[in-house]
């Protein structure tokens, strides 16, 4: 007697399950038929393997693993199901097991619905395409699911679980973000200390020393269900410089919805992976912001030049990341030497010297510069610069800029235009290659040929791909020069005459400083500022 498992799978929730450990009527349905099946051909079922709401893509499905290992261990001879898909909707693991494990395990598979059965050599080709058709039907489903949440991302809608730190969910619309003023004024504290020159690390201490709430503990406290690690403040709870980081980057506080980083491999696989920037959904002023554009623009152009805070007091001495030399290209480095001044008293004193020399002894520019020195010449400067920019100079300038912005706008549309037939093209040869594989299972065209053609895809999608990406590229080099030239007129106006140097004022008029080798016939050094002001 031929023995028997019977397999049966249900994805979807059942509206007339009794309770979440009952079977679903069409489970049961599923067991009737197919033990009245195996009791008319006189099989012995040996046991019944039943994964109500699991998926028919892969494997992860409890009842289905010990069915494939009592195969394998020669228990069953039979797999029974109500049809092919019942078992899976995988083509890979239908050719795995149907057409492999169990020819090599003497299994016979049969469903009773689509009339598959692997003793039927003849109707292997329609099993084969029945897998495909029920591949396609996932593939199809599952992007008409990613299809509906990008529509919902691109129409402004919020589709995280969970609000950002800042935030919370509006009540009367669970896709729209308001503002938490409990803690609202912390993500303001934040931007406003690292754009200031605070690094990350003193910002988290400050925080923590306060006893502030880090953001999981913060919203566990207020009943989110936002699952995170256990509440022991001392060693988990606390806040970090990576969260600092994290929330510095975060476009969100700006009324900008950015979604769709990542998503799945595939609907087979559910790992994660990276979503080119250029399939990103973005949606500008979805939400009141948190912090105004200013400080957003000071703040990331701070974390463009990856300076750091100085160990004497932690924070970002004004000309960091600023100052380069002009003989070599390198970076000056900051250093501190005790100095005996009149009267026998000892002064700290901050160099700035060629890391090219003083690290690697490949620069001849060997004299340093003193730090009050040389912020004392910037200063002067940046005010020189004030007082020649009068407003009839500003109102040439403006129309220049005017101008350079009109010729920016269409050199975006252009690029626009292009991304969007590389993205047609890209979907026409998607359709075209199912198309292909469906021909080559059909046996209208050759395996070689199939290669052939396949390959010819592969290299376009490719070259579509690496297009996309460089447009992409381009788009966020033009529209951050676009928006350089929109602070020009904003921060020229904003100062009259300066009276000492902070970090933001630098940021705001300096993009670099060059310091020349030391004349020693003039003890005199060229020193050459690189505007930021686009001027």
């Amino acid at each position: 007697m031929e023995k028997v498992g019977v397999y049966c799978r249900l994805s979807d929730e059942d509206r007339y399950k009794k309770n979440k450990n009952d079977d679903s009527e069409s489970i049961a349905n599923q067991k009737s038929m197919l033990l009245k099946y195996a009791l008319d051909q006189g099989w012995e079922v040996v046991d019944i393997y039943s994964d109500d709401d699991y998926s028919g893509a892969g494997v992860e499905r409890p009842d289905f693993n010990r069915l494939i290992n009592d195969c394998e261990n020669g228990r069953i001879n039979i797999v029974l199901c109500k049809t092919q898909s019942r078992f899976s909707r995988d083509m890979e693991v239908i050719e795995k097991y149907l057409h492999n494990k169990f020819v090599e395990w003497g299994v016979r598979f049969v469903s009773i619905v689509d009339n598959a059965d692997t003793n039927n050599e003849a109707n292997k080709k329609s099993r084969q395409i029945n897998g495909l058709v029920n591949e396609w039907y996932l593939e199809d489903l599952s992007n008409n699911v990613k299809k509906s949440l990008k529509n919902k991302r691109d129409d402004g809608l919020f589709m995280g679980s969970f609000a950002p730190y800042g935030y919370i969910k509006d009540p009367n619309d669970k896709h729209k973000l308001i503002i938490d003023e409990n803690v609202a004024p912390i993500v303001r504290e934040i931007f406003e200390k690292y754009k200031n020159g605070l690094g990350y690390y003193r910002i988290s201490g400050s925080l923590n020393e306060r006893k502030i709430l880090c953001p999981s503990l913060y919203k566990k406290s207020i009943g989110s269900n936002f699952v995170c690690c256990n509440f022991d403040y001392d060693t988990t709870g606390m806040w970090t410089s990576d969260t600092i980081a994290r929330m510095l980057r975060n476009e969100t506080y700006v009324g900008k919805l950015v979604q769709g980083k990542r998503t799945n491999i595939s609907y087979k696989n559910h790992k994660s992976k990276k979503v080119p920037k250029s399939e990103w959904s973005v949606t500008e002023n979805a939400h009141e912001p948190i912090v105004d554009n200013e400080t957003w623009y000071l703040v990331q152009r701070r974390l463009k030049s990856h300076h750091r805070p100085t160990k004497d007091n932690g924070h970002v001495h004004v000309l960091s990341s600023k100052v380069y030399c002009s003989e070599c290209g390198r970076i000056y480095m900051r250093n501190q030497s005790n100095i005996k001044c009149a009267g026998g008293v000892i002064e700290k004193r901050a160099y700035l010297q060629c890391k090219g020399n003083k690290k690697y002894h490949t620069c001849d520019n060997n004299r340093a510069i003193r730090y009050d020195v040389l912020e004392s010449y910037v200063l002067n400067a940046i005010n020189d610069l004030l007082k020649k920019c009068n407003k009839k100079l500003l109102k040439e300038e403006f129309n220049e800029t005017l101008e350079k912005q009109n010729r920016q706008d269409t050199f975006i549309t252009n690029l626009n235009k292009e991304k969007s037939n590389l993205e047609k093209k890209l979907n026409e040869s998607k359709l075209y290659f199912k198309n292909l594989y469906t021909d080559k299972l059909k046996g209208v065209i050759s395996d070689c040929d199939f290669e052939m053609l396949r390959d010819e895809y592969t290299k376009d999608v490719e070259s579509y791909q690496t297009r996309l990406e460089d447009i992409q590229n381009q788009l966020e080099e033009t529209q951050e020069r676009k928006e350089s030239s929109k602070n020009i007129e904003s921060i020229l106006k904003k100062y009259k005459h300066i009276k000492k140097l902070t970090r933001t004022i630098v940021d705001e008029f300096i993009e670099k400083i060059y310091v020349g080798a030391l004349d020693k016939n003039t003890n005199t050094r060229e020193i050459k500022i690189e505007w930021n002001l686009d001027l």
